[in-house]
This record gives C-alpha cells, structure tokens and sequence, in this order.
C-alpha cells in the first residue's frame, strides 16, 4: 500500500452547542462543553489511520494534558506519530466549536503549537515526505510551511493534495500549479475564486478558472449534495447518500483523508470519491471531529448495503 503523509494542525475541540448561531450583540446560552481531539491535519491523519491507510503525520502539540491526550488519541488510529513534536514553548492548539441544533457548525482556532510547524521543522523531517507517495496539507499552520511542503513534495514526484480551509483570499499561482488535488468546499473555493454565489453554476466556474491556473484536479465537496470533481476530462458530480445529520464537524476532513486512502489502495477517482462520501456521510451522524470518524468496517458495510 502506497505511503500516505499527512502535514498539519493539531487541535482539542472544545465543542459547545446551541439552539441557535447568535448574532453580533447576541447572548445565547450553551451546553456544558466536551473536549474532543480535532484540527484539519490530525482529523485527516486520524481518518487515514482507521480506514487502514498507511499513514503518518508532520504537526506541534505543546507538552501540557491537551498535547498528551491528542498524542495517545492518534496512536489508536494507527498512525505512524513518530514524527510529531511536543514543544514546552507553545501550548497545545484549540478550537472552540459552536453546534447549533441543525448540526451545522462555526468554529473559531487557536494556533498555539501550529506556528511551530514551520519551514525549519519540514526540513528537519524531510525524510518522511521523499518516503511518501501522496502529501496531504491544509492552512490551519503558516503558510510559508504550506507553500514550502508543496514545492518540496512536488520536487520529490509526490501527489500533491491541497484541502485549502480556512480558505485565503487567493493561492500563488506557482502553487496551484503544483497542487494534484485541490479539495475545496462550497464556500472555500467561492473564496478563492472572488464568486459571489455559491450555486453548482458558479462553482464550476471557479473550478475552471483553478483549473486553467494548473492545478490538476479540483475536487469540491458540497455537503448533502456530495461531491463535484472537474479536470481536463470534464464535469463530474457525484451524489451522496442521504442521513439525518447530527454535527458536520470534521465531514470534510474525514472525507479529504478517505479519498487520499481509496487513492493509495489503487481505487480510480471516482471510486474514491464514492467512498469518501460514504465515510463522511457517516462521520455526520455522530458528535465531534476524531470521535465521528468511522471504522473501515463501517464503511465497508454501508458500501455493500449501498449496492444491494
């Protein structure tokens, strides 16, 4: 199996829910709130780990309780940590997550130990992205460690998948053409687009427009609708199935990690990208980041229902 290598943020969540999002001015009283392992980069590599991909990953944690519990949490998806590092200067990175009673959600990050995910420390493991066959980032740490991971991976002849969130307001165009696969949602690549809209017409404009700056494949998520894929073959949606969802924390994350792990097991886009709107479809259904996450057993079964 192909090796996977996942480079990025690591979070505790602290998830509180609500009736409603307030307004600016607004108090809206909350849920005691719970404490669940999340950022991009670990929701991702946990993803990866328990859907048997081989996986390992690049982030910070600071060396205080919420960086040990993220540490031992990891561990149990099977992913390679040998990687991470655990610094007594910065505490571990935080997000506080607001989950209305539809299950959508708004969330606020707390760097901490992310910026320590810098250029320095990907040249210090540097070992692990020629190791691996497909690289994996988002922009939950500096950007300059982004831009940077990108070039090097490309340089090594590693697939290059670039999950874009939070979105900037426009990536160089001498990144984009080095990014395989651009993996925005509805409103990320409106953003980085200048779209005003977010209708299937508009994000197939942007998409278009992504595509001829060179990146290879623009793979949008759009949540209960699923997935829309646009290259130099065309225009591809592909549905999901439908649920009653419960929290959308980490749905594109464990969907970004889930078609990279249909990738490196030799499955064609479109397979991996069936099965990642399965996981994910599952991860939706259930409260928080790492705790939504399905088994490969799981998923493997809803499949096989999904085909009788």
């Amino acid at each position: 199996m192909k090796k996977i290598l996942i480079i990025g943020s690591l979070n505790m969540d602290m998830v509180i829910g609500m009736k409603h999002m307030p307004v600016v001015g607004e108090t809206v009283l909350g849920e005691n709130p719970t404490y669940i392992p999340g950022g991009k980069g670990a929701n991702q590599a946990y993803t990866a780990g328990s859907l048997g991909g081989n996986a390992s990953m690049l982030g910070c944690l600071g060396n205080d309780s919420h960086g040990r519990a993220l540490l031992e949490n990891m561990k149990r998806s099977g992913t390679d940590c040998s990687g991470l590092s655990q610094l007594e200067e910065y505490p571990t990175g935080m997000a506080v997550i607001y989950v209305n009673e539809e299950g959508n959600n708004s969330i606020v990050v707390i760097a901490g130990a992310n910026k320590a995910c810098d250029v320095e420390y990907l040249k210090e493991h540097d070992e692990m992205i020629r190791e691996s066959d497909y690289v994996i980032f988002q922009m939950e740490i500096p950007c300059e460690a982004v831009f940077y991971g990108i070039e090097r991976a490309k340089e090594l002849g590693k697939t290059v998948i670039l999950n874009p969130a939070p979105a900037p307001e426009n990536l160089p165009d001498e990144i984009l053409e080095k990014v395989d696969y651009l993996t925005p949602n509805e409103t990320e690549i409106a953003k980085l687009t200048g779209k005003t809209e977010e209708t299937l017409e508009s994000i197939q404009a942007g998409a278009g427009e992504l595509l001829g700056k060179g990146v290879k494949n623009i793979l949008v998520t759009l949540g209960s609708q699923g997935a829309m894929l646009v290259n130099e073959e065309g225009v591809q949606q592909y549905p999901t199935r439908k649920v009653d969802a419960v929290d959308t924390t980490a749905a594109g994350d464990c969907f970004n990690a889930a078609f990279v792990v249909g990738l490196s097991e030799g499955m064609t886009n479109a397979q991996a990208i069936r099965f990642a709107n399965t996981a994910s479809s599952i991860a939706v259904t259930r409260k928080g980041a790492q705790s939504s996450i399905p088994t490969r057993e799981e998923v493997d079964e809803v499949m096989r229902m999904e085909k009788r």
